[in-house]
């Protein structure tokens, strides 16, 4: 799938809700999806900088495709990250940096994250896209 097409899935899904009570159950329930990131990888220099609660992205090459993980210490976090990575990972460094993030905005999740949040969610889409810059110079 490309990048559009999963964000469509994603504002697809989020329409089905209601309110955003039910939303943020979604979310935490992506959350507890995520899988286990290897504690190897929960190192500071894997922490994202800018985030309220722990997050820590790891990203490996593989075939040409990015594949990120990640875990959080903060159950909403852990959601946010989830679908950051179900767009991003096992994409092109090409298409993660050429790829608009419009979903984040269609489905209104930026305006119902509190002010550190939101800056967080801002520094884990940087850093996804940072991972791709990086990769893609090396090739």
């Amino acid at each position: 799938m490309t990048i559009k097409e999963i964000q469509e899935e994603i504002i697809d899904e989020f329409s089905m809700f209601d309110d955003w009570m039910q939303r943020y159950e979604y979310l935490i329930d992506i959350g507890k999806s995520l899988p286990q990131i290897d504690e190897s990888f929960k190192i500071d220099e894997n922490l994202i900088k800018g985030c309220q609660s722990k997050v820590w992205l790891y990203a490996g090459l593989n075939s040409g495709k990015v594949n990120y993980t990640a875990d959080s210490d903060a159950i909403l976090t852990k959601g946010i990250i989830a679908l950051l990575l179900r767009v991003f990972s096992n994409q092109s460094p090409a298409d993660i940096l050429e790829t608009e993030i419009y979903f984040v905005d269609e489905i209104g999740l930026k305006e119902h994250l509190s002010p550190t949040r939101a800056n967080g969610l801002v520094s884990m889409i940087k850093q996804i896209k940072l991972f791709a810059l990086a990769y893609q110079t090396k090739h």
